[in-house]
């Protein structure tokens, strides 16, 4: 292990991260991107052929990402690896405490060991999870390539990494406290000090102030968060040129930003005609530094999905394929049954009465065209259910 993930492991013994509490009761509610139906069905437009999957937490950290991977895919393999023993302690405790490991119908496991040495690991995984780890690696190349290894063909590899422009403010305290560190540097509770002074310091109207008590400060009230943003001491921060750069980097497919909405040019320009047919000449990767440029303050990190061939994206439009399809329920959907509920994304929803009708009769044992046989509803309307991600379709 060289110097950095020496410090880098040094941390995250002193600061166990993340710092979420341990329940006596599964976490509430759910993230999609770490349910591997709603996440293999974003990717390829379809329910996936097999529950009895193989998953990787990379970079699990304390387990908070872990426990709600194990209790959202009981059938699956998880696995979960951190350079912090501290941390796997802590992971391995939070997922017995809470009950999910004990109800879970597959194997769970937890290794002490750097991203870099995944190869160590027997087989492949068919879902990797690796949120906030890769930009924290003295090579992010090297761990994106020794994961994506790793990646069983048809898999998908879900990734989370910082952006520069969002976080410009937080750069600025982080060398500002190495500055008054001086050869205090690597005593993270010291650091932790020194940047907890500064912000009682600093004016109100301070931009680096504002943008703390704006965005961060609810969660860094602990200093475990505080001092993985403030005082870490590795980090690289992108932007669009250098995330691709990463990206072409794995060998993987570029399969989509797991937050579509934000790279919506139209959001920004979408009143100018003029603007909107310029944008058309530009490539995606071009739109996609358009729309960060456009709106620097929003773009904290990027959070997309990278598959490894072959592996195919579904397109219902042809009417025949969508009629014979087999629909079911989104897998992540709050209030059900209802018609006001919260889609996967937690966003509002109101279904109309025979939409709502149409869900209901979604049990996975008829197709689309038995239903709609009942049900007076057309085809644009179930292919607006399927877009909306409302319901997950397997192919006939």
């Amino acid at each position: 292990m060289n110097n950095q993930s020496q410090a880098v492991q040094l941390l995250y013994n002193t600061y166990p991260f993340p710092p979420e509490p341990l329940l006596d009761e599964p976490p509430p509610g759910y993230n999609w991107r770490w349910n591997w139906t709603a996440a293999y069905n974003f990717c390829t437009g379809r329910k996936p052929p097999s529950q009895n999957v193989r998953i990787l937490d990379a970079g699990c950290g304390t387990g908070v990402r872990t426990e709600y991977l194990i209790m959202l895919n009981p059938e699956a393999e998880i696995v979960g690896i951190d350079l912090s023993e501290k941390a796997l302690e802590i992971a391995q405790e939070r997922c017995q405490k809470s009950g999910v490991a004990s109800q879970h119908h597959a194997p769970i496991s937890f290794h002490h060991l750097n991203l870099e040495n995944a190869a160590t690991l027997p087989g492949q995984f068919d879902l990797i999870n690796c949120v906030g780890v890769l930009h924290h690696l003295p090579d992010p190349i090297k761990g994106i390539q020794a994961l994506a290894r790793k990646l069983a063909p048809g898999g998908i590899f879900h990734i989370f990494v910082y952006a520069e422009l969002g976080r410009w403010e937080i750069q600025l305290m982080q060398k500002a406290i190495s500055f008054l560190q001086g050869d205090k540097q690597g005593d993270y509770k010291d650091g932790v000090f020194v940047g907890r002074k500064l912000f009682e310091l600093l004016p109100e109207n301070n931009r680096i102030v504002k943008r703390e008590k704006e965005r961060w400060s609810l969660e860094n009230h602990r200093d475990e968060s505080f001092a993985d943003m403030y005082v870490h001491p590795q980090e690289t921060d992108y932007n669009i040129d250098t995330l691709f750069e990463l990206i072409e980097a794995s060998g993987l497919e570029f399969i989509g930003f797991s937050n579509p909405q934000y790279w919506e040019l139209e959001r920004l320009i979408g009143q100018s005609e003029e603007l909107m047919e310029r944008s058309k000449k530009l490539s995606d990767r071009q739109r996609y530094r358009l729309t960060e440029l456009l709106d620097p303050e929003n773009i904290t990190h990027y959070e997309f999905f990278l598959g490894k061939p072959p592996l195919t994206q579904i397109d219902w439009s042809e009417d025949e394929l969508l009629l014979s399809a087999i629909p079911e329920l989104h897998p992540c959907l709050y209030g059900w049954p209802s018609q006001s509920l919260l889609d996967y994304n937690y966003q509002s929803v109101k279904l109309t009465d025979q939409e709502y009708q149409f869900l209901q009769a979604c049990q996975g044992n008829l197709s689309v065209k038995e239903i709609l046989a009942n049900i007076a509803l057309d085809l644009p309307t179930v292919r607006s259910l399927q877009e909306r991600q409302l319901m997950i379709l397997t192919p006939y």
